[in-house]
C-alpha cells in the first residue's frame, strides 16, 4: 500500500534526496567511502557544503552582505543564540504560536522583550495585526509559520528595526525578500533534510553590537569565518540537504513551489469546507497555513475523531493526528508531498463522510 506521508517533522523528503543520500552512503562522490565515514575536512566534504550554501542563496536569491551557515542544535537552539547575538537592552517580538512563546522565553534571559501582540487568546488561531513594533528594539522576531495551530505570514514586513524570522517549516515554500530580513534561521526536518541541521541567513553587518562575551559556538562570526567547518557539521544531513535544494532547482525554484503549495492547500481548505463533518480551525484564510493544515471534527461530530483517524490509516495516511495540544487533525503539506496525496485525502474524507 502506498504511504502518504502528512507528518509535521521529521517529515516527507523528496524521492531525490532519498536516493541520492543512499547513493552516498555506499560510495559519497566516487570517494570509495560512505558519506557515513568521511571526514568533514576532506575535499569532497569541503565542497558540499560550499555548494550547500551557495544553492541556498540561489534560492532565495540572498543579497551580497548575507552569510549562509549551516550549524547543530535545531531551531530551538536559535532561540537563544539569536539574543546572545543581537539583544543588547530590548527586543520585540510577535507571539504567534507554541514556538515563538518559547523563543520569547528564551530572549527574556538576556534583555527586555516587548511581546508587541499575541493571539493566544483565541489559541493562536489567527495571525495578530495593527500592532506596533518600536523603533528602539534591536529587533523584531516572528515565526513565519505556527505548525501546531496552522497558522502561516506570508509576506515579507517592512519594520524600523532588524527583522528575525524563524522559518523552520516554510523555507523554500515560496520566495522571499531577503533584503526586508537581518537574520532568518530554520530546523531542515521539515522542507529541507533530515533532523540534525540548522541554518541560519545572517546579515553580517548586525553582528558584534553586542558588549557581552559570547561563547565561541554561539558567536554567528565563528561559523562565518570557517564555512560552517569550525567544529565537525552533521555531514550527512547537510548533504541531504544539498540534494534538496538540487531537487527545488531542477523543479523550477521557489516560485514553481509556492505555485504547487497553493494547488494543495486550496484542495484541502476547499473539502474541509464543503464538509458537513469537519472544519478549520483557522477562521481567517488569509492567516491559514499552506505547510500545516489543522482541522477538526464539527462539535456534533467529535466522537468521529479516533474513527476517521483508523479510517485513513486504513488507506495509508499517516502522521494526520494533530498536535497533542491541539487535538483534531494536522495535515502537514510540505514541499517535497506530491498533489496526490493531498487529492488522496480528500477522497478519504469525503468516503468518510458519506459513510457516516
Amino acid at each position: 500500500m502506498k504511504k502518504h506521508n502528512f507528518y509535521a517533522g521529521p517529515s516527507i523528503l523528496p524521492q531525490y534526496t532519498i536516493d541520492k543520500t543512499i547513493e552516498a552512503i555506499k560510495d559519497y562522490e566516487g570517494s570509495g567511502l560512505s558519506v557515513l565515514e568521511i571526514s568533514h575536512r576532506s575535499k569532497e566534504f569541503d565542497r558540499t557544503m560550499a555548494d550547500a550554501a551557495a544553492l541556498f542563496k540561489d534560492l532565495l536569491s540572498v543579497p551580497d552582505g548575507y552569510s549562509v551557515i549551516f550549524v547543530g542544535g535545531g531551531a530551538s537552539t536559535q532561540f537563544f543564540h539569536v539574543p546572545y547575538n543581537l539583544l543588547q537592552t530590548k527586543a520585540a517580538y510577535l507571539d504567534t504560536g507554541a514556538w515563538s512563546s518559547k523563543a520569547i522565553k528564551e530572549a527574556k534571559l538576556f534583555g527586555d522583550v516587548d511581546v508587541v501582540a499575541s493571539s493566544a487568546d483565541k489559541n493562536y488561531t489567527y495571525i495578530p495585526k495593527d500592532y506596533v513594533v518600536p523603533a528602539d528594539a534591536d529587533y523584531f522576531h516572528i515565526t513565519s509559520n505556527n505548525t501546531v495551530r496552522g497558522t502561516e505570514i506570508r509576506k515579507d514586513f517592512d519594520v524600523p528595526v532588524p527583522l528575525v524570522a524563524d522559518m523552520s517549516s516554510d523555507i523554500f515554500s515560496r520566495p522571499v525578500d531577503v533584503s526586508k530580513y537581518a537574520l532568518i534561521y530554520g530546523g531542515a526536518q521539515k522542507n529541507m533534510a533530515p533532523a540534525g541541521v540548522t541554518f541560519v541567513v545572517v546579515r553580517e553587518d548586525i553582528l558584534g553590537k553586542v558588549d557581552r562575551p559570547l561563547p565561541t559556538m554561539v558567536d554567528y562570526r565563528t561559523h562565518i569565518k570557517k564555512g560552517s567547518l569550525f567544529n565537525t557539521p552533521p555531514v550527512v544531513v547537510v548533504y541531504a540537504a544539498l540534494q534538496t535544494m538540487k531537487w527545488l532547482k531542477d523543479l523550477g525554484g521557489v516560485e514553481v513551489m509556492e505555485k504547487r503549495n497553493i494547488e494543495k492547500s486550496n484542495l484541502l481548505y476547499e473539502e474541509i469546507e464543503r464538509s458537513k463533518l469537519f472544519r478549520c480551525t483557522v477562521p481567517d484564510p488569509e492567516d491559514r497555513s499552506r505547510m500545516n493544515a489543522t482541522f477538526l471534527m464539527k462539535d456534533e461530530y467529535q466522537d468521529l475523531t479516533a474513527d476517521f483517524l483508523a479510517f485513513a490509516a486504513e488507506r495509508g495516511m499517516v502522521g494526520l493526528k494533530g498536535h497533542r495540544d491541539a487535538g483534531g487533525f494536522r495535515a502537514s503539506l510540505y514541499n517535497a508531498l506530491p498533489l496526490e496525496s493531498v487529492q488522496a485525502l480528500v477522497d478519504c474524507m469525503k468516503d468518510f463522510e458519506a459513510k457516516h
